[in-house]
């Protein structure tokens, strides 16, 4: 699945040292702002323990994790909309990405540089909210000057349009992003023809100093406390401390480090599932002793849209799923041993693939 999460922030919150700790690709990072130009674009790992209790019972040649991208974009800066600093190229990469990260410095540090020569994280999120309403608001309104020369011809559809461009229009005016407002399904398929940015679901992480890691800090509440209406998640992670981690060169070096700080992983392991969640992804398994692999699916896809992940021609052909529940596998031990208990369950084309499925496909081209 090419989904990705486009990490955004003020300059020098911490996005470009937070994408280090989480791909293999080395962004540049220092204390200046503007640093991050292009948008550096990653690969990564989604960590599942379930794949580690599949490899043991199968024993396969080779195991493979699911991955999915995680774009780097430029800092923003007020006047971004109107294309001040590196706007116009901002708001460009980020309107290609399918859900946002949003880093917030919420730690003091006076070797740090910080924009507007304070900490205010609140204030950091409203100043690139505003900037994203603002390029919203200019969309919307084109939009709504062209539906407006088609409205005569009486179209139903369009007056739909109309109305919930207008909704979109007079809450962008308060100051209120796209994702706030309550969408049924029909108006949030209308909604989601306009490709606004603020339409974009959205994770907060509040970038802390090593005390407040395990349990926030006065910023952090602030941070919970302005978004509490957005349904958006908020997670905490101390990007200087997972900047460490992956300096380690072992398993054991690592978690001793981990140990001392009373952590039970990695912080950037819990973003990326976070991240994973956000994108609306689950995972399921394909289990044989050439390979065990998780595949990325969107919640919701159909058994033949699942196979499609595979190979085209698994979708085109299919003819059956065959499914096992991880926990029955897991519990039993084997798949002839879901065989036996009656667990092993075969699917057609309407059968919508869970989470942690163990399947094989049938399929003819």
């Amino acid at each position: 699945m090419s989904l990705k999460c486009g990490i955004v922030g003020l300059p020098n919150v911490g996005k470009s040292t937070l994408f280090n700790c989480l791909s293999n690709a080395k962004a540049q990072s220092a204390n200046f702002p503007f640093c991050t130009i292009e948008p550096n674009i990653g690969t990564i790992s989604v960590p599942d323990a379930r794949l580690e209790t599949l490899e043991g019972i199968v024993k396969p040649e080779r195991v493979v994790p699911t991955t999915m991208e995680i774009v780097d974009i430029a800092g923003l800066v007020k006047g971004a909309s109107k294309g001040e600093g590196l706007g116009n190229q901002f708001l460009a990469n980020i309107r290609e990405t399918d859900a946002i990260i949003h880093v917030l410095r919420c730690f003091d540090d006076g070797n740090i540089i910080h924009v507007d020569g304070r900490v205010d994280p609140v204030s950091d999120k409203e100043i690139i909210d505003i900037e994203l309403q603002l390029k919203d608001l200019e969309t919307i309104e084109k939009r709504i000057a062209s539906i407006a020369r088609m409205l005569k011809s009486g179209d139903k559809e369009l007056m739909k349009e109309n109305d919930i461009a207008t909704r979109i229009k007079e809450a962008l005016e308060q100051g209120k992003s796209v994702r706030t407002l309550d969408f049924d399904e029909k108006e949030l398929e209308i909604a989601n023809k306009f490709q606004l940015i603020t339409t974009k679901p959205v994770l907060y992480l509040c970038n802390v100093d090593e005390a407040s890691v395990k349990t926030g800090n006065a910023y952090v509440d602030k941070v919970k406390e302005a978004v509490k209406n957005e349904n958006a998640e908020v997670l905490i992670i101390g990007a200087k401390i997972e900047s460490d981690i992956t300096e380690l060169e072992t398993y054991e070096e690592r978690q001793m480090f981990l140990d001392e700080l009373n952590l039970e992983e990695p912080g950037v392991n819990r973003l990326i599932r976070s991240a994973y969640h956000l994108l609306k992804l689950q995972t399921y398994f394909t289990a044989g002793v050439k390979e065990v692999r998780a595949w990325t699916i969107k919640k919701g896809m159909t058994a033949p849209q699942a196979a499609g992940v595979i190979h085209t021609d698994f979708e085109k052909g299919f003819i059956r799923a065959e499914v096992m529940k991880y926990s029955d596998f897991v519990t039993l031990g084997s798949e002839s041993a879901v065989k036996d208990a009656g667990k092993f369950k075969v699917e057609g084309k309407e059968y919508i693939v869970e989470d942690g499925d163990v399947m094989h496909f049938r399929f003819n081209v």
